[in-house]
């Protein structure tokens, strides 16, 4: 636990790439005018939830209204509003909404991050930058690999820069790298501990499009085929059994 906050706090106070440094603190200066009242994080945006979580969430980056205003990933946003609603109504967190970091939400068996940290322009990260933020994935992941048993991946920019981060953090990555898609299901092997390493355990790999308002407005996404991607890598985590979508969302 203790170790996750302090990648979490080195994460918040990287300033790896000028870019997105700039760009990240020119949003947080000029402001949206519907938060002009407000004081933006304006800095990396590390990930949320348990330090044990079975369950890995990775999207793309904050966006500049959103996790890079609020300083919690995918808090504040539309993207944010149908995520937490379906991990909410498969019975993975305590409310259905993500407004700000004080709002009382908890993620339940689940953990939420990105293979880059910061806001970029135009929603689209460098694959520089994404090589530049992958050793902070790579870090996490090697935090979380004693119990993380299942990943989501939101989006083919995530899905290319996560399989690279698996193989480096100790998970066999199949060859070639298996294509994006969403529904895509991918077995990794871990490793008996036989080589002088602690061992470790084969994971779950899914694919799912990312939340973002062009897929979930256009119907490419929609809330059904999320909360089924969820329900099932869920399952595959070893989270507790997950009710259908109800007056009452299903208990962990």
């Amino acid at each position: 636990m203790d170790a996750l906050a302090d990648l979490d706090r080195r994460i918040a106070g990287c300033r790896a790439c000028p870019r997105l440094v700039d760009w990240r603190e020119e949003v947080a200066r000029t402001k949206r005018a519907a938060f002009a009242d407000q004081t933006y994080w304006g800095r990396p945006v590390p990930g949320f939830g348990p330090p044990d979580a079975r369950l890995l969430i990775v999207g793309l980056a904050p966006a500049a209204h959103g996790g890079n205003r609020t300083g919690r990933m995918f808090t504040g946003d539309r993207s944010g509003d149908v995520l937490y609603q379906a991990l909410y109504d498969v019975g993975l967190a305590s409310q259905p909404t993500s407004v700000a970091v004080d709002d009382g939400l908890e993620l339940y068996g689940v953990r939420v991050t990105a293979p880059v940290h910061c806001a970029p322009p135009a929603n689209k990260p460098t694959p520089g930058e994404r090589e530049t933020c992958r050793t902070w994935l790579v870090q996490e992941l090697r935090l979380l690999r004693p119990t993380v048993r299942a990943i989501v991946v939101l989006g083919a920019f995530g899905w290319q820069a996560t399989l690279p981060a698996l193989a480096e953090t100790g998970w066999s990555v199949p060859r070639p790298r298996p294509a994006f898609a969403h529904g895509a299901r991918v077995a990794l092997g871990g490793h008996d501990g036989h080589d002088g390493h602690a061992g470790l355990c084969g994971l779950e790999l899914f694919g799912c499009f990312h939340v973002s308002q062009r897929n979930t407005f256009t119907g490419r996404l929609t809330p059904a085929m999320l909360r089924e991607v969820l329900r099932t890598a869920a399952k595959a985590a070893g989270l507790p059994e997950i009710s259908e979508v109800s007056g009452t969302p299903g208990t962990p």
